[in-house]
């Protein structure tokens, strides 16, 4: 290689003269009559996401303290802008309602076929089977075992028994058997204790 080469004459260097790149200049602030350098970003407002304003740090601080996002809407806007970002801005709908109809549509679509399979189990009614599709099938019952027979014989009570008939036996138990309630006779503790067990037993296994 011949280092007098006329390529060598023709290369030249970007940036200042001590070989460094030369540094981006700055915007100006936008903060009107201010010439300083707009270092710092504000956003530009509602309706502009994604775009910023320019300013000096005395001017953006200024601009920080009187932004308002929703400058403009009255209470109901912004009551309904909030609700909506609890979802991400993103369309919801009732549960089981759109699912209702679009099975709806497809049942009618393909010759007019349940959507509700009677050997599914719906206890808490999630998905809202029309009343023309006739009464679902009732859940099973409970099954009881010895230890929950046993609960329902202290209280006194058929094991067919409601949630609301345990509640209403076990409060009448206590109040009859309680210290406080029959003149301080402490003869019937270990009922009382008895029968508290027994529905905390039943309440856990869900019975009520």
């Amino acid at each position: 290689m011949k280092l007098d080469s006329k390529f060598f004459d023709g290369i030249r260097i970007k940036g200042s003269r001590a070989g460094r790149p030369a540094e981006p200049r700055a915007p100006i602030c936008a903060w009107e009559g201010c010439e300083e350098k707009g270092l710092y970003r504000a956003p530009l407002g509602r309706d502009h996401e994604g775009q910023y304003l320019n300013f000096c740090v005395d001017h953006v601080r200024q601009y920080n303290k009187s932004y308002n996002y929703f400058s403009g809407l009255n209470d109901k806007d912004i009551q309904a802008y909030l609700k909506d970002s609890l979802t991400g801005h993103r369309p919801t709908w009732t549960m089981g309602q759109a699912g209702a109809k679009a099975a709806g549509a497809k049942g009618a679509a393909g010759g007019g076929r349940k959507r509700w399979n009677p050997r599914s189990r719906d206890p808490f009614n999630l998905f809202g089977a029309d009343e023309a599709e006739g009464p679902r099938p009732e859940a099973r019952p409970k099954r009881v075992r010895s230890l929950e027979a046993k609960a329902f014989e202290t209280l006194d009570l058929a094991e067919a028994s409601t949630g609301e008939a345990i509640r209403t036996r076990y409060k009448s138990l206590v109040k009859q058997l309680h210290p406080d309630a029959n003149g301080g006779d402490r003869s019937t503790e270990d009922r009382l204790r008895d029968v508290i067990q027994a529905y905390k037993l039943l309440k856990q296994s869900g019975f009520c």
